[in-house]
């Protein structure tokens, strides 16, 4: 693709195969990492958000969408992270959520005020669907996740945390 026909449209289409390391099913796209994209002659330039502040693959990501955006379109890309925006969880798609839970990991709830205790607590089974469930540990295998624990399959899952 030359850079004259390279459109906004096909940078995210691009972008959509750039998946997060730590989610596999989830893009940078469904997750709502990317806050800006722009294009001139020599090159697409990329602002992209972490899901957590202190992310550690946030250079991951950054390297990921340049090889991948390289390579598909043909043309330099440059990708910053952008310090005037933050990442909520209310930037995560329908889609996204709809993964997250097929993956076997509760989605955060949508937000409409504050984060509260009880979005932390009331969070429904991904694997079965029940709300019998307790939370084990705010402190999962990442930043962005915490431990539950389903009384009614027995089962412990992980929750993508909800930010505002």
């Amino acid at each position: 693709m030359s850079s004259q026909t390279i459109t906004i449209a096909a940078v995210y289409e691009s972008l959509a195969h750039v998946m997060d390391p730590e989610i596999p099913v989830l893009s940078v796209v469904e997750l709502g990492m990317i806050t800006g994209v722009t294009l001139d002659t020599a090159a697409v330039h990329i602002k992209m958000i972490p899901t957590f502040a202190a992310c550690p693959a946030v250079g991951y990501i950054q390297h990921n969408i340049k090889t991948v955006l390289e390579n598909e379109l043909g043309i330099a890309v440059n990708v910053e992270v952008d310090k005037q925006e933050h990442w909520h969880s209310n930037r995560m798609t329908a889609a996204a959520r709809e993964k997250l839970e097929a993956f076997g990991i509760a989605p955060p709830k949508v937000l409409t005020g504050e984060v509260s205790t009880e979005i932390m607590m009331e969070v429904p089974c991904p694997h079965c669907g029940s709300g019998q469930t307790y939370l084990r540990s705010p402190f999962g295998s990442t930043l962005c996740r915490a431990i539950h624990f389903c009384k009614a399959c027995g089962q412990v899952f992980e929750q993508f945390k909800p930010l505002e």
